[in-house]
């Protein structure tokens, strides 16, 4: 659902959250399920520094960012390890795969008349993500914001059954979509509320690894929550 307009730096995050959480951690010949693929520059760039023997089937919709995607793919010959569907990951059949990744919108607007439409992560911007989680996937990598009422995701995933099995912080400031008045008008309301954390013009992006419980030797939960609330 993320389109090309990925900030170079919150792709580099990603990808460097793609390499040292699942590509380096997967068995051979393991899958993966990728929302919102955009141009794929994560993946590629992550496959392209990694042995990977597994298929990634990823999920835009955004046509422009899908073709752009698969011309980098086949420039690069990765057909066989990396494919991109120009549809949503809810309206399909859903792939079987160890692994679902994503990078998912999480702007938080009354309503997505903002800037970038495809960047709204629902109300309190924790939408998307927690509809991820619902999925059932047993691992989930996905980054989530500390203006995006992360403790409600984090809640959620317990619900689901899901431990925190890693994560890494990445100070970010707002940026363009992020600054829309709209946008930064609706975030401070949900400050208020204990619902997004942000200090002046910074807040923090986390990539997370998600595993569920029973497969997991260590819960970083609480020590994620008191990160992301400490803003």
């Amino acid at each position: 659902m993320k389109d090309i307009f990925f900030c170079p730096e919150e792709s580099n995050f990603y990808s460097n959250c793609l390499e040292n959480f699942v590509f380096r951690n997967c068995k051979n010949y393991e899958s993966i399920v990728e929302f919102g693929s955009g141009d794929g520059s994560p993946v590629i760039n992550s496959l392209l520094r990694n042995n990977f023997d597994g298929v990634i089937q990823g999920f835009e919709l955004n046509t422009s960012a899908w073709k752009v995607a698969n011309s980098t793919i086949d420039e690069y010959n990765l057909t066989n390890k990396y494919i991109i569907h120009n549809s949503s990951l809810f309206n399909s059949s859903q792939p079987d795969a160890e692994y679902l990744v994503a990078n998912p919108p999480y702007l938080p607007a009354p309503d997505n008349d903002i800037y970038m439409p495809l960047l709204f992560g629902g109300v309190d911007g924790a939408t998307v993500t927690n509809d991820l989680l619902s999925l059932g996937y047993e691992n989930v990598l996905v980054l989530i914001s500390s203006f995006s009422n992360p403790t409600s995701t984090l809640n959620l995933a317990k619900e689901y059954g899901y431990c925190v099995q890693n994560f890494m912080v990445l100070p970010l400031q707002f940026g363009y979509y992020s600054s829309d008045p709209k946008v930064k008008n609706h975030i401070e309301e949900l400050r208020k509320k204990n619902m997004a954390f942000y200090s002046g013009d910074y807040y923090f992006l986390a990539g997370v690894l998600f595993n569920k419980c029973q497969d997991s030797v260590v819960d970083l939960s609480n020590q994620l929550a008191q990160i992301m609330t400490s803003l």
